[in-house]
């Protein structure tokens, strides 16, 4: 951790919206006119891929399925040092996962690369004289026998949805955006649970924030088709680890609909459709006071 090179993290499980969030903070770095190095937590897999699938066939032969939550997948070491070397001197290595084939253009234009869908730009180094490093993954707030991601972390936020909302959230995405059937996405879920259980859900006793987002109607069935809960269909609890951030002033800037409360000193709970007012009244004063900090 660095006063001088602040690193903010958001880690979540796959489907749980740490891309909305990530949306949310880059407004906050906007409006602060902040040089941001943006980190991104697929770049630190292991495998490219084809490669993956290679791995995740070989390793059904075993009893336990190679995922991308877990250690031997991920290169939690490296991330580490990134976050570790650029607190000392605002410096390190990051490289990009290429989802699609846009960004294989705009990758291979900047790189001069053939690089295709699935596989990884070249390590290079971060941009430089950055305000601070913001990472948004699977694994920010990891902490394993041979890594401890969640020390090097300034800021870490967790988003953790009720699982049936997460899982909804996952198979509209998967099937939408991506080359998945409904059945396809409920047996990837299976195949992670243990890694979800070993590598994810440890992370949020670890965060400094937590959005924590629970349905307000009928999710018991996620794989029943239904499409995902609208925000104002959902409570957000927000919980705090650290000093200094007023949830009673957060409440009392809410209009009356956000139906917003205070269950105890450190949690706030509103209408889902107030997260992102909310996240603006909490984290602003933060980032604010890592940058005045330095």
């Amino acid at each position: 951790m660095s006063k001088q090179h602040p690193v903010v993290a958001v880690t979540g499980s796959s489907g749980a919206g740490t891309t909305f969030v990530k949306k949310a903070f880059e407004r906050i770095f906007d409006v602060k006119k902040l040089n941001v190095s943006i980190v991104e937590g697929d770049s630190f897999h292991k495998f490219e891929r084809v490669d993956m699938k290679l791995e995740v066939e070989k390793s059904r032969t075993t009893g336990k399925v190679l995922t991308h939550f877990s250690e031997n997948a991920n290169h939690f070491d490296k991330l580490e040092t990134l976050f570790k070397q650029y607190g000392t001197d605002g410096t390190g290595q990051k490289r990009y996962y290429i989802h699609s084939d846009d960004e294989a253009l705009e990758h291979n234009a900047r790189l001069g690369t053939h690089l295709e869908p699935g596989q990884f730009t070249p390590w290079e180094a971060i941009e430089a004289d950055s305000d601070l490093m913001f990472y948004e993954g699977l694994h920010g707030g990891v902490r394993t026998d041979d890594a401890d991601v969640a020390s090097q972390v300034d800021l870490l936020v967790g988003v953790v949805p009720a699982v049936n909302i997460e899982w909804i959230q996952k198979i509209h995405r998967d099937t939408s955006e991506r080359p998945y059937t409904p059945q396809q996405v409920a047996e990837i879920i299976l195949d992670r649970m243990p890694d979800y259980v070993e590598f994810i859900t440890p992370q949020f006793d670890n965060t400094h924030i937590n959005f924590h987002r629970i349905p307000l109607i009928d999710t018991s069935n996620p794989f029943s088709g239904q499409s995902v809960p609208a925000p104002e269909d959902s409570l957000v609890v927000t919980s705090v680890r650290i000093e200094g951030v007023d949830l009673q002033a957060a409440a009392d800037k809410l209009p009356a609909d956000a139906m917003a409360f205070l269950q105890n000193d450190k949690t706030l709970v509103y209408k889902g459709n107030y997260m992102v007012d909310v996240m603006g009244h909490i984290l602003t004063p933060i980032i604010d006071d890592l940058i005045n900090s330095k």
